[in-house]
């Protein structure tokens, strides 16, 4: 049995929310470390320890909100902080007033760095900004003055924080790029497989009913000439393709979102000639083409296919509906040909220019006319009794059509 591939999500963030876990607890042991070996200094350092001792708590009962992105609520940010900026204006009331204007460590000290990138890691740069900020002021709160090094802290702090929440977004972008990446190969793989099997199975089966319909004959003939045309369709979808669907990714505070939108072909590229004659294929019109893309400009590729069309039609009017076509493309350096052949009756000789002069003009203006305004030529071979042979050549380097094209 076939194993079908899933794209499983990846998360290029997660070895920050580790790191982060172990910033949190190393900095909250540093900061208890600062205030062991300088206890005596502190004229309250009994408002040191209970601030201490809920630091501690508070590290160790929240790591696992701090171990991936789901978890880190925005009310668990908003506490955090509130817990990081409490401890530095409580620095004052505990610390001597010499330390605090001699720029001697906050309550929490690095540990508040913790509070600020778990916002970046969460909510990219703009949230580390808004963070940090509330540090800043906070800090200038304690001080009392933007002394120099509080503010050197204060912007390494907000520097550090913002580059990180801009990495982090970056990281986001290229994580998604990647997962869609993933998943048209993914999906490619399983229509490969999916075109395996049917043509092992049901292609295979419909060819042998349009046989076997040609020999029995009646109702059979008729049911072997509709698989036949099944079959055409059938095999036209799978070597083409489903049309694609672009997918836009927009960033928003609560992550990224995907919408599916429906891809219009661009009119300033060029088209694959070969999509649009495919749908012309049949159980009685046959399709020859080459193994690699046929571009032309979009105005040229329909006008190409119309005239194509328009061959088809006179092919079904005046050669019977039993007479077979054929469509043979061909990509040369500089133009493409486009040859459509029948094995009706064929066209007696001074027929066309009959045709013309009663005013029936659909070769002259729906084929000759077309390929005319392209700068190609449409030629014309019929042989009475051997069928008819339209030639159709337009070069690659068409230019100012658009306008003669709409027109018609």
């Amino acid at each position: 049995m076939a194993k079908r591939e899933r794209v499983l999500r990846m998360s290029v963030e997660q070895p920050l929310w580790r790191a982060l876990t172990a910033y949190r607890v190393l900095t909250m042991l540093y900061a208890v470390g600062l205030f062991a070996t300088a206890y005596e200094e502190f004229t309250r350092p009994w408002v040191a320890v209970a601030y201490y001792a809920v630091l501690g708590v508070w590290t160790l009962t929240t790591l696992p909100r701090v171990a991936n992105a789901a978890r880190c609520t925005k009310r668990f940010l908003a506490a955090d902080l509130t817990v990081a900026v409490t401890g530095i204006l409580l620095t004052p009331v505990a610390d001597a007033h010499e330390r605090v204007q001699a720029g001697g460590p906050t309550l929490p000290s690095i540990w508040t760095a913790g509070a600020v990138l778990a916002f970046a890691i969460k909510g990219g740069w703009r949230w580390a900004a808004l963070a940090s900020g509330l540090v800043a002021v906070a800090n200038l709160i304690e001080r009392g003055s933007p002394a120099r090094d509080t503010v050197h802290n204060v912007i390494l702090v907000c520097i550090a924080s913002v580059a990180i929440g801009y990495v982090v977004e970056v990281a986001r972008a290229s994580e998604r790029t990647l997962a869609r990446a993933l998943e048209i190969e993914a999906a490619t793989r399983e229509r490969e497989r999916l075109a395996r099997d049917i043509h092992d199975s049901v292609l295979q089966v419909l060819a042998m009913v349009q046989r076997r319909g040609a020999v029995i004959g009646g109702e059979a003939a008729e049911l072997g000439r509709m698989a036949g045309e099944q079959e055409v369709a059938l095999r036209t979808l799978v070597s083409g393709g489903l049309v694609p669907v672009s997918r836009v990714s927009e960033d928003a505070a609560e992550g990224a979102v995907v919408r599916a939108v429906d891809e219009q072909p661009e009119e300033s590229g060029p088209v694959d000639l070969r999509a649009l004659l495919a749908p012309y294929a049949g159980a009685k019109v046959s399709l020859a083409e080459p193994g690699a893309p046929v571009p032309l400009a979009p105005v040229a590729a329909r006008e190409v296919a119309a005239a194509v069309g328009a061959a088809l039609d006179n092919v079904r009017k005046h050669a019977g509906e039993q007479a077979r076509a054929w469509i043979l493309v061909e990509d040369e350096p500089d133009e493409v040909i486009v040859t459509v052949r029948d094995d009706g009756p064929g066209i007696p000789e001074g027929r066309l220019a009959q045709a013309e002069g009663e005013g029936r003009l659909g070769v002259a203006l729906s084929i000759r006319g077309r390929l005319r305004d392209l700068g190609g030529s449409a030629e014309l071979i019929s042989v009475p009794g051997q069928g008819t042979e339209v030639e159709l050549k337009v070069p690659k380097d068409v230019t100012n059509v658009r306008g003669k094209a709409e027109r018609r």
